[in-house]
């Protein structure tokens, strides 16, 4: 009987180790992640916190880039510069794109921003059958080698809940994606749906 309790307990104890380990792990890689992103947009950053003269020209680069681009609008709207912004990249799917790349980029999920994204379509719910509709983007995505998730192919990612009166760079809190979730095996249709009943009615 000792034995037994000594082997629970030794199974326990790497267990928790282990929990440990990976908690400071993901902190630090978190960590090294949002240093990173600040690099990014640190020029634009310390532009705008300087008063200096920006142009929509000085913006663009930022836009266009799937990492930089929701970032931008947030620094562009605390700075009351939103006029800056491209139209080109003022919709919902540009929005939910950028959410998505950011998403996917945490070491916890995909661990790198995808090298290929489409927009799918929109997947459309009532949600509590009263003609209270919430919207989802669907994408799809890929990695190219060497990455762990290039042998997936193509996966689904979904971004919301979108309401009608909802702006394109509005916090999106059901952003997800079940990375291996193959785009030929699962429906936009049926992965909104998978995003809506476990992840965003959840929260």
């Amino acid at each position: 009987m000792k034995i037994v309790f000594a082997i629970i307990g030794l199974l326990v104890l790497i267990i928790v180790v282990f929990a440990i380990y990976r908690f400071i792990t993901v902190k630090l890689q978190n960590n090294k992640l949002n240093k990173e992103r600040f690099e990014r947009v640190k020029e634009l950053y310390e532009k705008l916190e300087n008063g200096e003269n920006i142009t929509e020209e000085n913006i663009l680069s930022y836009a266009q880039n799937l990492l930089t681009r929701q970032t931008t609008f947030k620094l562009l709207e605390e700075h009351n510069k939103v006029n800056l912004f491209p139209k080109e990249y003022y919709s919902l799917i540009k929005g939910a794109e950028s959410s998505l790349a950011n998403w996917l980029e945490f070491p916890t999920e995909l661990g790198a921003c995808p090298d290929e994204m489409e927009h799918i379509k929109r997947v459309t719910f009532d949600f509590d059958g009263k003609n209270n509709f919430v919207h989802y983007e669907v994408f799809k995505y890929c990695v190219y080698k060497p990455h762990w998730a290039s042998e997936d192919g193509w996966s689904l990612g979904v971004v919301g809940p979108y309401f009608d009166d909802s702006k394109p760079y509005d916090f999106a809190q059901a952003t997800f994606s079940r990375i291996g979730s193959k785009f030929d095996k699962v429906t936009a249709d049926e992965e909104a749906k998978w995003v809506h009943e476990n992840i965003s009615m959840r929260q």
